[in-house]
């Protein structure tokens, strides 16, 4: 019998052996390999969690009015753009899943197509997204890079800014008009928005919504990743597509998360003290890691040290730091062959934590 798909080993299972030498350190292991925040939503967030009244009847799949109105000012007001809340915006369930089945969607819309374009130093779901749908996972280095015979196959093409895992910032401009130039659908994931340093904060939907999808969270913005809440905002007859696809589908976020999303998406102060956070965690992660004879500098944006290791060794490089700090930091070949030197850290531990690390090294 032919064998079908099997899943590969998801890649954050792979560092249990380096988790386990971290955690032989007295006050146990300092886990930044995974990017899941540690800080408080704000106390009026949680608190809507509570409405029964919501709780109890199924949610719009496409997002409340008010959930909807809240993203398209929160775009408004602090990424640039206008966005019509009526037509072009919709909610999704945290935006994993929307990155991950969002290619099967746009297979089944355009058959003829059969190639998903995303950046070769990326998170994996991207490629993960076209192989579930069971079409081509094309990398790219840079929108030039993209030979014309893989840009007329393309269902989309992803982009990623600020970046995870390099931090780096995006041309969105420049990504819409290649997109618009071949006709390819640019799906930009902007789910680090808030968290950007080297420039503000900005979106693709600044250059119009033809043509383009903005993918957003609140998972990092609003330390919210529990709650499984995103949305998506861009070209109207692509997100009414999504809309009834994605309903057939059954894809609602809950309501009660739906109405405390709307309180956190009108508030700035808690997003601004939580940049100033990782500013300085960042900081002091690279300090240690300058200890230990390792070269690391914070990132244009989102909350990750992406740090080339000496000797090109990541593994093994993972492994001293956490014989040496306890600390448990992701090897580079999760995002992608050609970044196998490099180690993602993320700056969401405790200050406590991060200093217990400190501690070990002789800060």
């Amino acid at each position: 019998m032919t064998a079908g798909f099997v899943p590969p080993p998801y890649p954050y299972d792979r560092l249990d052996e380096i988790a386990a030498v971290a955690a032989k350190h007295p006050g146990g292991a300092v886990d930044l390999s995974i990017g899941t925040p540690c800080d408080s939503p704000p106390a009026e967030v949680i608190a809507a969690l509570a409405d029964g009244g919501r709780a109890k009847g199924y949610p719009p799949s496409i997002g409340s009015a008010p959930l909807r109105a809240a993203a398209a000012r929160w775009i408004s007001r602090r990424l640039g753009a206008e966005v019509d809340p009526a037509t072009e915006i919709a909610a999704c369930v945290g935006t994993k899943e929307f990155v991950a089945s969002t290619p099967q969607y746009l297979k089944l819309r355009t058959p003829d197509k059969d190639t998903v374009l995303y950046p070769a130093i990326s998170y994996p779901t991207y490629a993960m997204g076209a192989t579930l749908a069971g079409v081509r996972a094309v990398s790219y280095t840079s929108l030039s890079s993209i030979v014309p015979a893989d840009a007329e196959r393309a269902l989309c093409v992803w982009v990623n800014s600020p970046s995870n895992p390099t931090g780096r910032l995006a041309d969105l401009p420049a990504a819409a008009a290649w997109g618009r130039e071949r006709g390819v659908l640019v799906l930009s994931d902007e789910c680090y928005a808030e968290f950007s340093y080297a420039a503000p904060p900005t979106t693709m939907l600044r250059e119009g919504t033809t043509g383009v999808l903005a993918v957003h969270s609140l998972s990092k913005r609003d330390n919210f990743a529990g709650a499984r809440v995103g949305f998506y905002a861009g070209d109207a007859e692509l997100v009414d597509y999504l809309r009834e696809v994605r309903k057939h589908a059954g894809l609602m976020v809950p309501g009660p998360v739906q109405n405390a999303a709307v309180i956190a998406l009108d508030d700035d102060a808690h997003v601004e003290a939580q940049r100033a956070r990782y500013w300085s965690r960042m900081g002091r992660i690279a300090e240690i890691l300058g200890a230990l004879g390792i070269p690391a500098e914070r990132p244009a944006g989102a909350f990750y040290l992406w740090v080339a290791v000496p000797g090109g060794d990541a593994w093994a490089t993972a492994r001293m730091l956490a014989e040496r700090a306890g600390i448990i930091s992701s090897p580079g070949d999760f995002y992608g062959e050609v970044s196998s030197g490099f180690l993602r850290l993320a700056a969401v531990q405790p200050d406590s934590a991060i200093e217990l690390a400190a501690t070990r090294v002789g800060l």
